[in-house]
C-alpha cells in the first residue's frame, strides 16, 4: 500500500513537471537574471530607482558621452563635478537644462553624482573624426598654451580642472566661445584670456585636437 502510495505521487510529480517543468525553469532563470541585475546595480550605482540614470540621456550610460554635444562625466574629479552643479544651482553658470535640473538636487545628491561619475572609467570619443590639418594645428596650440599645466599632462584634468582629453567637439568648442564670449567664467580667468586671444578657427583645431585625443588607460 505504502509503495503504491509513493508510486502515485511519483507519477503525480512527473506529469506536473512535463506540464509545467519549461515554466518553472524559465521562471527560474528570469529570478536568476533579475537577482544579478541588481546587484549589478547595486555595485554600479546603488538600487533602482537611480539618480545617475537621469543624467544617461545625455552623457551616456555611466557618464561616457559619445554625443559630441555633452560632456562625458567618465573620469571628471568629484570636485570639478561638484563645484560645476553647484555653479548650475546657483546661476554662476547657466545652461537651459542643467540649471533646473541642478536646482532639484540637496548636497547629498550632490556628493552622490560627484562620487559616482568619478570612479567611471572614461572612453575614447569614437565618433569624432578630426580633419588632420586641423588636429595638428590644434595641438600645437595646446602644446604651446601650457594647458598641461592645469589639465595634467594627458589633459585627463584633476581636482578642479576638468578632463578636457576624449570630450565631445561640439561641446569643447562651445565652452571655448562662452569663455571668449563671457558666457563662462571661472575664478582666476585664465580660461577667458586663453579662449579669448584665441581666432575662432584657433578654437576650432584647439577643440578638434582635444576632441581626437587619446584616453590615457593606465
Amino acid at each position: 500500500m505504502k509503495k503504491a502510495i509513493l508510486l502515485g505521487v511519483a507519477i503525480i510529480v512527473a506529469a506536473l513537471l512535463a506540464i509545467w517543468g519549461p515554466d518553472l525553469l524559465d521562471l527560474y532563470r528570469l529570478q536568476n537574471y533579475v537577482e544579478t541585475s541588481n546587484h549589478a546595480a547595486e555595485v554600479d550605482g546603488g538600487p533602482w530607482p537611480r539618480l545617475t540614470d537621469v543624467c544617461a540621456s545625455c552623457h551616456g550610460a555611466q557618464g561616457k558621452s559619445q554625443n559630441q554635444n555633452y560632456p562625458s562625466l567618465a573620469g571628471q574629479s568629484a570636485l570639478y563635478i561638484t563645484t560645476q552643479l553647484k555653479n548650475f544651482s546657483s546661476g554662476s553658470r547657466s545652461n537651459p537644462y542643467m540649471s533646473p535640473m541642478a536646482n532639484t538636487l540637496s548636497d547629498a545628491d550632490i556628493k552622490l553624482l560627484a562620487d559616482y561619475f568619478a570612479k567611471q572609467h572614461p572612453e575614447n570619443n569614437t565618433t569624432y573624426t578630426p580633419d588632420p590639418s586641423a588636429r595638428e594645428k590644434g595641438k600645437k596650440l595646446v602644446e604651446n598654451g601650457a594647458c598641461v599645466g592645469c589639465h595634467g599632462a594627458q589633459l585627463m584634468g584633476h581636482d578642479g580642472f576638468p578632463r578636457l582629453a576624449g570630450q565631445g567637439f561640439d561641446y569643447l568648442l562651445s565652452q571655448l566661445n562662452n569663455f571668449a564670449d563671457g558666457k563662462r567664467s571661472e575664478p582666476t580667468g585664465v580660461m577667458k584670456s586663453i579662449a579669448s586671444a584665441a581666432s575662432p578657427e584657433d578654437r576650432k583645431a584647439i577643440a578638434s585636437y582635444l576632441a581626437s585625443l587619446a584616453i590615457d588607460k593606465k
